[in-house]
């Protein structure tokens, strides 16, 4: 047929807008989760207030609201990374999916979390009424750090823009908003966790603000993290090798409060790590480079 050129360029309009049913079903999963989380910390808010909705609800715990609120969304982590998966395994990518994916996660890894925070932690409380006026304010920052992280990502992986060659490919510039999230879900996990085991949470709930600014910082920074899209799961390992990532597994699911919280941090630590590193990697070419420059100059022709 004469238009099949067309019809098969990524950038006409039927072939952009096309959906292809496994990832954006995987995307659907990830709004879904975080639309529910939103519910769920609504849910715990309200019975925390007390008033006819705790009455109505006295069955219902808003510590165990909160905690369903946080697996929602780790949940949502997991439907996100499936989603570009499963359309770069079947070449089936395309410019709605990206939109779609990120507007998903504006939902379940921008106003959930934010939400979650900012009626556990930062709402006006009796303690803390210093949170009256900040509160809101830390919250938004993360969700507009989260969108404008979002947004550039979709700029730069933009097909049509020219890249150096040198330029990679393999990592994310900027945390990725669902590490940020699952940062974040974490640690009310383990707080809850502890608050759960008659523990007071109120005395370490400074360390959610101080977090939601540090990973809001690090979304809209240029500390490089790695993406996993180069990972091959065919790859052939060692037993020994395959053994100590079962243990790991095993590990991190009996400690599921303490180890998704590390995990997530670690992920963060190892970024700002590198960068660290490169950074003093390219200190020692650039006094290198001006040492060689001055030993020319004064040299004798």
């Amino acid at each position: 047929m004469p238009d099949l050129p067309d019809r098969e360029n990524p950038y006409n309009v039927t072939q952009a807008s096309r959906i292809y049913f496994l990832p954006n079903l995987m995307t659907a999963g990830n709004l879904l989760c975080g639309f529910i989380a939103i519910i769920k910390c609504i849910q715990a808010r309200l019975i925390t207030d007390g008033g006819e909705y705790a009455q109505l609800h006295a069955n219902l715990s808003s510590l165990e609201l909160y905690t369903q609120a946080v697996w929602f969304i780790l949940i949502a982590v997991v439907f996100d990374s499936l989603d570009g998966r499963l359309a770069r395994m079947g070449g089936r990518t395309s410019l709605f999916g990206a939109e779609f994916d990120s507007l998903a996660d504006v939902v379940s890894f921008g106003i959930a979390p934010a939400l979650m925070v900012f009626f556990l932690i930062l709402a006006p409380r009796g303690d803390y009424q210093w949170f009256r006026e900040l509160g809101w304010i830390i919250a938004f920052i993360y969700l507009l750090c989260g969108a404008v992280r979002l947004a550039r990502f979709n700029v730069i992986t933009n097909p049509l823009l020219h890249r150096a060659e040198a330029e990679s490919h393999k990592d994310f510039i900027g945390l990725p908003i669902p590490a940020a999230a699952g940062t974040v879900a974490s640690l009310v996990l383990l707080l809850l966790n502890l608050a759960a085991n008659a523990r007071e949470l109120h005395q370490l709930t400074l360390a959610l603000p101080l977090l939601l600014i540090l990973v809001s910082m690090l979304m809209v920074s240029s500390v490089r993290y790695p993406s996993f899209k180069q990972v091959n799961w065919e790859t052939k390992t060692r037993f020994r090798t395959f053994v100590l990532v079962f243990v790991v597994g095993v590990v991190v699911w009996k400690l599921q409060e303490v180890a998704f919280f590390f995990l997530f941090l670690g992920y963060i630590a190892y970024g700002l790590f590198e960068h660290y590193r490169r950074g003093v990697r390219h200190t020692k070419m650039r006094v290198l480079r001006k040492r060689l420059v001055k030993m020319r100059e004064e040299s004798p022709e």
